[in-house]
């Protein structure tokens, strides 16, 4: 007779031979109960699955953490509040910025349009707006655009070591490349017969920015006169807008116009290798000359 051992027993007990723990040559299985037929209980009981109603505050608390992290990381609704990106863009768009290409050291580029911090100054005289504790807490997590931030949204026009300029009746000019604006300035403008300005050489790291709606649009050439002479850091562009998303009848890509790939557009960058070519030069010629100027020792 075969002997097995159980937990919660001293010692050894006996299992009788019953047919069913008999195998066919006469020797007792040492097979487990199954679950069903264990009336004392002693096998493992089916766990109940959670009610939908239990489950729902993890879903809803892991969903907020998601768009958290989206709105910081990733993308972000923005609201235009004003006419002067028309008619690229309309007062009540949303549109989704792009906030990740930032954080890998992307740099803004000519034609994009992005959203910035107020670089201080800008948005004085603009009332400031009151939402309710719902609007701030969808805006905080990013499922409504943002509601107490003073950002705005402008076309970049010139990079840092551009020069930029625009004259009375005369075309925006980058590194003396003429931009054809007529692609995305509002129909009837001019490029910038209300504010002519330049030339202006934008520093390292800043930003020259106008809005399309170039006769009601308070962009870089209305604020020379503080910090930046007029230009925006580049850490304070929030991010790249890529698409205008809502209203739905209103959906479309943000693209950069052509006019800003034309040639020549990077002259002064153009120039940089030739000119690091010429100081390189330099000091080989002068060595040469003083070589040569050197007399030849008498042996």
């Amino acid at each position: 007779m075969a002997v097995g051992a159980r937990s919660g027993h001293d010692g050894p007990e006996d299992r009788p031979d019953t047919p069913e723990n008999t195998e066919s040559d006469g020797t007792t299985s040492d097979r487990p109960e199954s679950d069903g037929d264990s009336p004392s209980g002693g096998g493992t009981a089916r766990k109940k699955p959670r009610s939908f109603w239990k489950e729902l505050p993890l879903l809803i608390g892991i969903a907020l953490v998601l768009a958290l992290l989206i709105k910081t990381f990733l993308v972000q609704a923005f609201s235009i509040p004003s006419d002067s990106m028309q008619n690229t863009l309309q007062r009540g768009d949303r549109v989704l910025v792009d906030k990740l290409t930032p954080w890998f050291g992307s740099e803004p580029e000519r034609g994009e349009v992005v959203v910035f911090h107020d670089p201080g100054g800008w948005l004085e005289n603009t009332p400031a707006p009151d939402p309710n504790a719902v609007q701030k807490f969808l805006s905080f997590i990013g499922l409504m655009p943002s509601a107490e931030e003073k950002d705005l949204i402008k076309r970049v026009i010139a990079i840092g070591g551009d020069t930029v300029e625009c004259k009375t009746n005369g075309p925006v000019t980058v590194n003396g490349k003429a931009l054809d604006d007529k692609s995305f300035i509002f129909k009837g403008n001019t490029a910038c017969n209300d504010e002519p300005f330049g030339p202006i050489k934008v520093p390292k790291g800043r930003i020259w920015v106008m809005g399309d709606h170039r006769q009601n649009s308070l962009d870089s050439r209305y604020h020379q006169e503080l910090r930046g002479g007029g230009t925006v850091s580049t850490d304070e562009v929030v991010g790249r807008a890529i698409v205008v998303a809502w209203p739905i009848n209103r959906w479309a890509t943000l693209p950069i116009p052509r006019t800003f790939d034309q040639p020549g557009l990077n002259a002064a960058a153009a120039m940089a290798p030739g000119a690091i070519g010429i100081a390189g030069a330099v000091p080989i010629v002068l060595w040469r000359r003083r070589r040569k100027a050197v007399p030849a020792r008498q042996g």
